[in-house]
């Protein structure tokens, strides 16, 4: 059974934006790629480990500032190199104005 963690109002993360949060020992980065959809990605580049909390989100994709590997953040899925492996995913949601967040427990 997963349980869902409040992270932050809906509105403090503007459309395009992201907000890194830690949650459970896990970095995670949160991406609000429209009005009202979010996804939780793994704050950490799978090809060096770099933090993707600076990184330009553009649409569903995030690319990474370091070496510009591209990522989509609805799937994790590897959308250019030089990352190979794809991001860990959290289900993420919005609740009355809440962005949530489940990890497993």
């Amino acid at each position: 059974m997963m349980g869902w963690t409040r992270i932050c109002r809906l509105e403090e993360i503007a459309p395009g934006a992201t907000r890194a949060v830690a949650l459970d020992g896990e970095r995670l980065l949160v991406c609000r790629v429209d009005e009202s959809r979010v996804f939780a990605i793994e704050d950490a580049c799978t090809h060096d480990e770099a933090p993707l909390d600076q990184a330009a989100l553009e649409g569903c994709a995030i690319e990474c500032p370091r070496h510009g590997a591209r990522f989509d953040v609805t799937t994790g899925a590897v959308l250019r190199m030089p990352a190979a492996s794809p991001l860990p995913t959290w289900p993420a949601r919005v609740t009355d104005g809440w962005v949530e967040i489940a990890l497993e427990g």
